[in-house]
């Protein structure tokens, strides 16, 4: 006769203990993919596509490709993570931080969460008005056209 089988729930375990019982790193150790995403809660995809955008974010990659992310790889996930989700920055945005190199400072200032948004509508604001002047310098050609070709 079988054994039943004992849930986590019956243990006091819960189910991601009983599946998935790490030991403590050291916090200078690296860690993998996985490791970053469960510490994060970020997805795994989300973390390889970030490190096609952020340049910066370079893990030890070894043999068959397998991530290893340092403590400073980590850290910079993190303010990454908090500009993003917490802040409301888009990711060009997150890009020009790291590129005027104020990401990485700890005193870094928390810009309010219109801030992104309002630069960006600024930004469209300038567009729009660059499209419209195009725009009417073209209507203006197009009827410069039309009244040549009637005379023809």
């Amino acid at each position: 006769m079988p054994e039943p089988e004992v849930t986590p729930e019956e243990t006091g375990v819960g189910e991601a203990e009983a599946t998935r019982a790490r030991p403590r790193k050291a916090p200078t150790a690296f860690r993998t993919i996985s490791e970053v995403a469960d510490d994060l809660q970020i997805p795994q995809h989300v973390l390889r596509f970030w490190e096609t955008k952020f340049p910066a974010l370079k893990p030890l990659k070894r043999g068959g490709g397998r991530r290893y992310y340092r403590p400073e790889d980590i850290a910079l996930l993190r303010r990454i993570s908090d500009l993003l989700y917490t802040q409301g920055y888009t990711i060009k945005g997150v890009q020009r931080l790291l590129r005027d190199g104020t990401l990485g400072e700890e005193g870094a200032p928390e810009l309010p969460l219109g801030a992104p948004e309002e630069a960006e509508r600024d930004e469209a604001d300038t567009a729009t008005v660059a499209l419209r002047e195009a725009l009417a310098t073209l209507e203006g050609l197009a009827e410069e056209l039309r009244a040549l070709a009637s005379r023809s």
